[in-house]
C-alpha cells in the first residue's frame, strides 16, 4: 500500500478547490504551474494521477452543465429570461466565448436544431432514403436536425429539393413552422366565419323554441324576459368571442396585420389566442417577414412551451412579460 503524505494530500485539496471556484479561463496555465510544484517537492507518481484524474473530472463536468449566463445578454435585456430559461435546458446554446448573440439572425438550419431539441414529436412522414434535399449534404452538422424538422412536418423545402440552410427564418416562417409541426390548431375554437348553413339551422332552432314558448299564458312569458334576454346576450356574447375569425383576431391585435402574409394568418391567429407571440418592443408590431433574431426565436419556443404546459410561464413581474402579445379577450387570462 503506498502512502500519501501530508503535503500531497495539501497540494490535492489546493487543486481542487481552485477547480471548483470556477476558474477555468486559467486552468491550464494554472495546473501546469501545480504539477511543477509537486513535482519539484519530490511527489511520488501516484499523487500526480490523482491529481490528473481530479481535473479531468471537474472539467468534464463544467463542460456539460449548460451555461445560463452569457456576457452580452444583460439581466435588463428584454429576452433575457426566455434565453436563461431554455438555456438551463439546454434547449439553446451560446458561444466559446462565452456570448450568445440575440441580436443574430437564425438561420434555417440552426431553427431546426433548436426545434429538435425543444420538442418530441411522432414523425407524420418519412424519408426514404439519406438526406432529403439536394443542398444537404449526408455529413452536415445539422443533417438530422433539418430531416427530423422535415419527417414532424415543422419544415419543408423549396422548389427543385432545396433546402436552403443558411437563409434566415422570418418570424411568421417559425409561427407557421411551430403550429404545423405541434398542430396547435387542433383542439381550439374556431376561426372562421359560421357558414350560411350553421345559420339557417340556428334560426329553424329558433323557430322550433318560439312555437313552443306560445302554449305559455302570455303574462308569465312577460315576467320571464328580463331574465331570458340578459342570458341570451351573454350566450351570443361568448359565441362570439369563440367563432372569431382569424382576420378579426390580427386586424385587432397587430397594427402591421396587413403585412401577415395571406397564407400565414390563421397560424398566426392560432399562435396569438395561445400567447406564443413576442414582440419586442412593441407588442402590437409583429414585423412578420423580418428575420427573426436568436432572442426572438428563443422567446417563441419559450412561450410554446409554456403553452403546453411543459415549462413554467416567466413572472408577471419582469419586464418581459409585457411582450408577450395577448388578444383582448384572453388578456384577463395573462399568463
Amino acid at each position: 500500500m503506498v502512502e500519501i503524505s501530508p503535503l500531497n494530500i495539501h497540494y490535492l485539496l489546493i487543486t481542487i478547490e481552485v477547480l471548483e471556484k470556477g476558474i477555468i479561463e486559467k486552468q491550464e496555465a494554472w495546473i501546469m504551474t501545480q504539477l511543477t510544484q509537486l513535482v519539484s517537492a519530490g511527489v511520488s507518481l501516484l499523487t500526480l494521477n490523482l491529481t490528473v484524474l481530479v481535473v479531468g473530472a471537474l472539467d468534464t463536468y463544467a463542460q456539460s452543465s449548460p451555461a445560463t449566463t452569457f456576457s452580452d445578454v444583460q439581466p435588463n435585456y428584454w429576452a433575457q429570461p426566455f434565453i436563461q430559461g431554455l438555456a438551463a435546458r439546454n434547449i439553446v446554446t451560446g458561444y466559446p466565448d462565452g456570448t450568445f448573440r440575440p441580436e443574430q439572425p437564425v438561420d434555417r438550419d440552426e431553427f431546426a436544431a433548436i426545434i429538435r431539441k425543444a420538442f418530441e414529436q411522432p414523425p407524420i412522414r418519412q424519408i426514404q432514403s439519406g438526406a432529403v434535399y439536394k443542398d444537404i449534404p449526408a455529413n452536415y452538422w445539422a443533417t438530422r436536425p433539418i430531416e427530423e424538422a422535415y419527417q414532424q412536418g415543422f419544415m419543408s423545402g423549396y422548389p427543385g429539393g432545396y433546402f436552403r440552410p443558411n437563409q434566415s427564418v422570418s418570424k411568421v416562417e417559425a409561427i407557421v413552422a411551430l403550429n404545423k409541426g405541434l398542430n396547435l390548431t387542433s383542439g381550439t375554437s374556431a376561426v372562421t366565419v359560421p357558414t350560411i348553413t350553421q345559420r339557417v339551422v340556428t334560426q329553424k332552432t329558433t323557430q322550433k323554441a318560439v312555437k313552443r314558448r306560445i302554449l305559455m299564458p302570455l303574462g308569465f312569458t312577460a315576467l320571464m324576459q328580463p331574465l331570458l334576454i340578459p342570458k341570451a346576450q351573454a350566450v351570443a356574447a361568448n359565441t362570439v368571442n369563440l367563432n372569431r375569425p382569424a382576420s378579426f383576431i390580427i386586424t385587432n391585435t397587430y397594427a402591421d396585420a396587413n403585412k401577415i402574409p395571406q397564407y400565414a394568418v390563421g397560424d398566426v391567429a392560432t399562435a396569438t389566442k395561445k400567447n406564443i407571440v413576442v414582440n419586442y418592443p412593441n407588442p402590437k408590431v409583429l414585423n412578420p417577414s423580418k428575420a427573426a433574431t436568436r432572442g426572438e426565436i428563443t422567446a417563441l419556443i419559450y412561450q410554446t412551451l409554456v403553452s403546453q404546459g411543459k415549462i413554467e410561464p416567466i413572472a408577471i413581474n419582469l419586464p418581459a412579460h409585457q411582450y408577450i402579445v395577448r388578444t383582448p379577450v384572453n388578456k384577463q387570462n395573462a399568463q
